[in-house]
């Protein structure tokens, strides 16, 4: 399954894609949206989703994952990091993708094992279990941070459903 995580801002908006093959990942590309913070708010926010739907045309993948919003001290500042993620979850939902959030704590405790790590820890097993990848900024690291904490998740729970069909089986034969 090719995974898109993305951790929206209006500064910098992270993308990553990465590749989950059951227990195996690999990474695909990644890449960071930048805004001119000169540019009023609706032309950052159509900046944003014009990119971004074209990274989802050019990788072309088959969930999104995103990284849900922490409240920051300035109202202000939280209301429009609130927009962009809309805009961030409104474009893979377009493309007629299923959207997974996930907060930041989860993300970290997928990848380092620690809902309490740092960026620099992130970043490290960002490299570790993408082997080879030289990401570009922490925006982009922690996009492909989400990507894996979705693929990890998604195989929990494929693993969850098909148990559960394994017990219904059972029960079925049991039953004749």
């Amino acid at each position: 399954m090719r995974i898109i995580g993305l951790d929206p801002g209006l500064r910098a908006t992270g993308w990553g894609v990465i590749l989950a093959e059951g227990n195996r990942l690999s990474h695909v590309a990644h890449g960071t949206i930048r805004t001119n913070p000169d540019d009023e708010l609706a032309a950052r926010l159509r900046t944003v989703h014009d990119a971004l739907s074209e990274v989802l045309a050019t990788w072309q993948p088959q969930a999104a994952a995103v990284e849900e919003t922490f409240v920051n001290k300035n109202p202000s500042s939280t209301l429009k990091l609130g927009q962009v993620r809309g805009v961030v979850l409104l474009a893979p939902a377009q493309a007629g993708l299923p959207v997974a959030e996930y907060a930041p704590t989860v993300v970290k405790k997928a990848v380092v094992g620690t809902g309490a790590a740092d960026k620099d820890q992130v970043h490290a097993m960002v490299k570790r279990l993408l082997p080879g990848v030289t990401v570009a900024g922490a925006d982009a690291s922690d996009a492909l941070a989400v990507a894996i904490c979705h693929a990890h998740h998604a195989a929990s729970a494929r693993r969850v459903l098909a148990a559960e069909a394994a017990i219904m089986r059972a029960q079925e034969r049991a039953a004749r």
